[in-house]
């Protein structure tokens, strides 16, 4: 990584400490003995409620195009990162600027088409990339999970993970129109159970399917993306009679 970059990023991280002060000080008022109760008591579990909360809104002033409300939940946001940080910083564990200087290393490194001299020619090419550097950066010796959906986090909310599945596997070249049939499943679903448990237990059904397939993939050493479509629709037939969940 050169190191031209790493001392910019590290000037970056000085100004940001110097911008952010501000809202340091009112977090430490808050928190301290002669501040608010409420805020004392908080933990990093507890003020991740409020986190998810604040990102929704963020999330709906974006989809209103509301600048005005975007620079408010924005800021909502970032006060809530930065609780969350203060209370890792106060037991001497974790500060903003190697917080800063933690992802500024990520980044540059997840970028070598950027910053160093590989060469992508596909979007395909980049994703495996990416995928290929924090399989590093992870310490696997292992590229290639048990499954490519081993890297969709379970405690995301229903939606957002049917979302993230399907994008996935369209990544992997299952794209065209079976991603939806986690929706037209929960739909079926929904006259039984709660709309986020319904399709809670679809994505897990799609995803249970997705798995079998990708393991008669592998114990045949076929490619996915490399298949015909009536080749993957055979596929997908076969895993789907399998897993009836």
């Amino acid at each position: 990584m050169p190191e031209r970059i790493l001392q910019k990023n590290w000037r970056i991280s000085c100004n940001i400490l110097e911008t952010l002060d501000q809202l340091f000080d009112i977090i430490r008022t808050l928190r301290s003995d002669k501040g608010c109760a409420w805020d004392r008591k908080q933990t990093p579990e507890t003020m991740w409620q409020c986190l998810v909360e604040e990102v929704y809104e963020l999330e709906e002033a974006i989809v209103k195009q509301d600048l005005g409300h975007i620079c408010e939940e924005l800021g909502d946001v970032l006060f809530q990162l930065l609780f969350i940080l203060e209370i890792f910083r106060e037991k001497q564990e974790i500060d903003l600027a190697e917080v800063v200087d933690t992802v500024a290393r990520k980044m540059i490194r997840r970028h070598p088409h950027v910053y160093e001299d590989a060469v992508i020619s596909s979007e395909t090419e980049l994703n495996r990339q990416w995928e290929a550097i924090k399989a590093q950066e992870k310490g696997r010796k292992d590229l290639n999970p048990a499954s490519v959906l081993d890297s969709v986090p379970m405690g995301m909310p229903s939606l957002i993970r049917a979302l993230k599945v399907s994008q996935v596997v369209v990544k992997e070249g299952f794209d065209w129109d079976h991603p939806d049939e986690i929706l037209d499943t929960a739909k079926n679903e929904i006259r039984e159970f709660h709309p986020e448990t319904a399709l809670a237990r679809a994505t897990a059904k799609f995803e249970g399917r997705f798995r079998l397939m990708e393991k008669e993939l592998k114990e045949n050493h076929l490619n996915l993306q490399t298949l015909s479509r009536d080749e993957k629709e055979l596929l997908w037939d076969r895993a789907k009679r399998s897993y009836q969940r």
